[in-house]
């Protein structure tokens, strides 16, 4: 039998059926826990929630009284809620993506393709028909690169709640004439495709079906973390964002 790795995984709720498809068929042992989805609402609260859920796994043993070998994160920079994130006794792993659309639709480069000209544009998948108080979510990058920038500068200025009223001032929302929705191979048999088509004709929007992908997922839990995809932090180091379309995080010293 093939050397087995023994993983924690602690993952946004907006990924539980593509993470247990994955795990299901990774020869790897991966015990994992789902943290709602709500949380990325308020990056700070996710901050402190995931930071407790790292230390907490750090102290825990595999089945069979086994150290772990990592803890993968089911997460993106999520609205810059993961900066600062630092990793314990154990190495953290997750991939170097904005938000969880990059991880749906497997890459980088495919989000810049389907949502370059318009960074904050929404969309939609199965976990958040599921599991989200709207169908809907809006893509984070605008507010973690390029001028993301000015928002981190406004939450350090005027503290989050304002920042966020701030910014949707200076930003408001354009009426969307489209629906997208994102379907990968472990969702797209629920039907939800159809039921999207069917609400984007009843309020005259186009609906726009995009296939997505278990890339970055299945590599996740897998243990294929190839360093342009995945960010492995390392004990005594913490994340940093670099604010671009490339990298997206590092690991640096923590140094406090």
């Amino acid at each position: 039998m093939a050397t087995q790795s023994r993983y924690r995984l602690i993952a946004c709720n907006v990924f539980q059926r593509e993470l247990c498809a994955a795990i299901a068929l990774t020869p790897n042992l991966v015990d994992p826990e789902f943290l709602e989805l709500g949380l990325h609402e308020k990056p700070g609260t996710l901050n402190e929630a995931l930071q407790a859920r790292i230390d907490l796994a750090s102290t825990l043993k595999a089945p069979g009284g086994e150290a772990y070998d990592a803890i993968l994160l089911g997460y993106g920079l999520c609205g810059n809620g993961l900066s600062g994130i630092r990793a314990r006794e154990l190495p953290l792993v997750l991939p170097r993506a904005h938000d969880c659309c990059t991880v749906l639709l497997g890459s980088r480069a495919e989000f810049l393709a389907r949502f370059g000209q318009n960074l904050s544009a929404s969309w939609s998948s199965a976990g958040y028909i599921e599991r989200g108080s709207t169908y809907f979510r809006a893509s984070e990058l605008g507010k973690s690169s390029g001028i993301g920038a000015e928002y981190a500068e406004l939450v350090e200025k005027y503290g989050e709640e304002n920042a966020a009223y701030i910014w949707e001032t200076l930003h408001p929302e354009v009426k969307d004439t489209e629906l997208r929705y994102i379907e990968t191979p472990a969702t797209a048999g629920l039907g939800y495709a159809d039921a999207m088509k069917a609400r984007a004709e009843a309020e005259d929007r186009e609906f726009i079906l995009i296939r997505g992908s278990l890339r970055l997922i299945e590599g996740l839990v897998a243990g294929a973390w190839d360093e342009a995809d995945y960010l492995v932090v390392r004990p005594g180091e913490r994340i940093e964002p670099t604010w671009d379309h490339v990298r997206v995080i590092e690991s640096v010293p923590d140094l406090d």
